[in-house]
């Protein structure tokens, strides 16, 4: 009879054991998983174009968020309190900059860990001989224009500055984001030659841009166009009466067919000048806008590039036929996890 208890007993400890190392096990590969998620980057980004730029590169190896909501002019987005919290938690900070979001800078400035990293994007994307400056941004202020992403090729350099920022500081995942930025690098390529070969089809007087805000300096100097004017002063206000007046005519001389507005910021003003100069007036130009929502396939910077140019270059007497061609599309693979915020 002890030798039956006895064998009892040992199946009973042989079965503990074994529950013991399986509960164990579990605990193992979900603290495994829990690790891989801690050791995702938490990276934080401004304007949406940025945001989106970042998540081609980085996909699901980092974790990202943006915190100017999409359609809010960066210019004088001032952050709220809670913001703080974020950059605190943040590992790497990516900003456009040439003084574009200086709040926003001040306030990562003040609440970064001392390890984190803040990388100016447009600060080292082109130098101080390549600023462009113009009526919103004059010269005498110091401050160029910081809308270098419209010319994809300077959008492609702000992913070469990421790509390079996340294998400096996540080596492990090199292959990773290499692969990326070279399958982003070829899309780029694509709308590159699609963005020169519309403008090719646009006669060449009418290749210049009047605009709400001054957005398209680069992109004008890369494509052979010219931005004429801006209704948008360098201090955001209204122009003066002698300033739309100079405009009006400046249109009207030019005969220009178009002149472009703002998706997200109407302006009667642009809209005046139209009409007195019997210009269209087109309002579907976005400068950080991205088309559709989070999720959607042309939620991106190269959706955002190709739907300005469907919108300009058939207002301006060109065909915009061949953008239709060009992958928009997010280059890696899986969900990322990004938060646009809205």
């Amino acid at each position: 009879m002890e030798n039956i208890f006895a064998g009892v007993k040992l199946w009973a400890l042989l079965f503990t054991v074994l529950a013991i190392a399986a509960c164990g096990g579990g605990t193992a590969d979900q603290s495994q998983d829990g690790n891989q998620e801690d050791q995702l980057l938490t990276v934080v980004t401004t304007v949406s174009p940025i945001t989106s730029i970042v998540e081609n590169i980085g996909g699901s190896r980092i974790r990202l968020e943006g915190v100017v909501p999409e359609g809010v002019n960066s210019h004088t987005f001032e952050p709220v309190p809670s913001m703080a919290k974020l950059m605190s938690e943040a590992d790497l900070i990516i900003i456009n900059g040439l003084f574009l979001e200086e709040p926003t800078l001040a306030l990562a400035e003040s609440n970064k860990r001392d390890d984190a990293v803040i990388l100016s994007l447009g600060d080292q994307a082109v130098t101080k001989e390549n600023w462009q400056f113009d009526f919103t941004f004059p010269e005498a202020a110091g401050h160029p224009n910081p809308h270098l992403w419209p010319d994809p090729n300077l959008g492609l350099r702000y992913a070469e500055l990421v790509y390079d920022q996340l294998v400096a500081m996540d080596p492990k995942n090199a292959e990773y984001y290499a692969k990326n930025l070279a399958g982003f690098r070829v899309r780029v390529k694509q709308l590159d030659e699609a963005i020169r070969a519309a403008v090719a089809t646009v006669p060449e007087q009418n290749r210049k841009l009047l605009t709400y805000h001054d957005s398209w300096a680069y992109f004008a100097k890369q494509y052979g166009m010219e931005v004429i004017g801006a209704v948008q002063p360098s201090n955001f206000s209204q122009p003066s009466v002698k300033e739309v007046a100079g405009l009006i005519d400046q249109v009207k001389s030019l005969g220009l067919p178009a002149v472009f507005g703002s998706e997200v910021f109407p302006s009667d003003v642009l809209e005046a000048i139209a009409r007195e100069s019997d210009a269209q007036f087109v309002d579907d130009l976005a400068d950080d806008d991205l088309p559709g929502k989070p999720g959607d396939p042309e939620h991106s910077y190269l959706g955002l590039m190709r739907q300005n140019l469907v919108v300009m270059i058939p207002a301006l007497g060109g065909d915009a036929s061949v953008m239709a061609d060009v992958d928009v599309r997010n280059v890696f693979d899986g969900p990322s996890g990004a938060i646009y915020p809205q």
